[in-house]
């Protein structure tokens, strides 16, 4: 396949997958089998670290209203109810730190899991399972809306969430960095929602806790790359050519876009819908990944 047309390709992938609740990795694997790629060759590996890294670029761009509103009123916050561990900003980087840690720590495990189709199916299913049965327990709270009694949701607003929330999210957030498959936007919206969050406060958490989690993770990933420290088939920018430059603007250009009409529509979609269509998808995939993960082995 034409390079220009398969990073088109890749870079739509990743945009449309990175935010919403069904892994972006996963739908990179499978498209590394079914376009006969091989995502784990120096260049390629650099590729999908560059794409990661434009989708990321688009949070910054999308938020940067609200960010602006957090730097202006930290450490008090809008109320003047926060303190310097319970202010928005704190609980995001609280939550990164929890995930951070133990994910570096397990970098070998989380290695070994990438190649295997077999983890990302079952995570995949799992995953859908879970999203479904805790967006389900939350929805009639939802339709209640705030101040409705016996309600199961406590906090409506991200302004308000506590520092136990924060660190619940984040330990949760530590099973997608090790199950391929899991998302990282799943794992951490469901957390939100079973610690008493509403659907649009766990999915606004995910998409600020993602810039901290995936900047590091993207940048490391990179520095290894380019570095070649314990990194098989590691490129440096000077065995990239012309045309590799184009593919790579072309992947990092397209994701960002992709993301960014992604997370609008994503957060549209969310407050009026819920998660139960992509918990269904997950379902699905999950079920198709294990099948094929099957008949490949025979």
């Amino acid at each position: 396949m034409n390079h220009y047309l398969l990073s088109l390709i890749l870079g739509i992938i990743e945009g449309l997958t990175e935010f919403i609740p069904v892994s972006s990795t996963a739908h990179l694997r499978i498209a590394e089998f079914l376009l006969h790629i091989n995502l784990s060759d120096g260049y390629w590996k650099m590729y999908t670290i560059v794409i990661q890294l434009g989708a990321i670029l688009c949070l910054p761009i999308y938020f940067r209203e609200r960010i602006a509103k957090f730097l202006a009123t930290f450490p008090r916050g809008e109320k003047g109810n926060r303190t310097i561990f319970t202010h928005p900003l704190s609980l995001v980087i609280i939550a990164f730190l929890v995930t951070a840690i133990p994910a570096f720590l397990l970098t070998k495990i989380i290695g070994k899991h990438l190649e295997s189709l077999y983890i990302i199916g079952m995570s995949l299913l799992v995953g859908g399972i879970v999203m479904w049965f805790i967006d389900a327990m939350n929805s009639p709270s939802e339709k209640a809306g705030p101040g409705a009694p016996y309600t199961r949701i406590h906090t409506w607003h991200m302004e308000d969430m506590s520092l136990g929330q924060s660190i619940w999210i984040g330990a949760c957030q530590i099973l997608s960095a090790v199950f391929p498959g899991t998302s990282r936007s799943m794992s951490t919206i469901a957390a939100g929602q079973v610690a008493g969050m509403s659907r649009g406060s766990a999915l606004e958490f995910s998409f600020f806790l993602s810039i901290p989690t995936m900047v590091a993770a993207t940048c490391y990933d990179l520095l290894k790359s380019l570095r070649g420290k314990g990194v098989e088939n590691s490129i440096g920018v000077s065995q990239i050519d012309a045309h590799g430059w184009l593919v790579l603007a072309i992947g990092f250009v397209v994701s960002f876009f992709v993301a960014y009409l992604s997370v609008a529509w994503f957060m549209h979609w969310v407050r009026k819908h819920g998660f139960v269509p992509f918990a269904i998808y997950r379902i699905l995939l999950g079920a198709a990944v294990l099948y094929w993960a099957s008949q490949l082995t025979m």
